[in-house]
């Protein structure tokens, strides 16, 4: 089992930044491909960012590509994703998840996934 806890999230202007944090305990981190996903009101939930889990390879959403960026410490058993030029349709709750296999952008090829932290973006 992999316990995930993120943080970070809260309340920010239209063109601001946020830095989220998804910390994880249990089994060897690094042995993990991370993902972040959000979920806005009546949507359903979708892809943002990944990263793997030797090479650090990153994906993105063209919907967040060039403003946000994913990021792992596997020292610290840490994901973060630092998201710059927030838009108010960046609003939501995003999620961190956890899988041992590799390729493809659907939530269901996630094994472990966190609480999530909500992020409000005002215009």
């Amino acid at each position: 089992q992999v316990q995930l806890v993120e943080s970070g999230g809260g309340l920010v202007q239209s063109g601001g930044s946020l830095r989220l944090s998804c910390a994880a305990s249990g089994r060897t981190f690094s042995n993990y491909n991370m993902g972040w996903f959000r979920q806005a009101p009546g949507k359903e939930r979708e892809f943002v960012a990944a990263i793997t889990r030797v090479a650090f390879s990153t994906y993105y959403a063209d919907s967040v590509k060039s403003r946000f960026t994913i990021s792992r410490d596997n020292g610290k058993n840490t994901v973060y994703l630092q998201m710059n030029s927030l838009k108010p349709e960046d609003t939501a709750v995003y999620y961190c998840a956890a899988r041992s296999s590799v390729g493809g952008y659907s939530p269901l090829s996630y094994n472990y996934w966190g609480q999530g932290t909500q992020v409000t973006v005002s215009s």
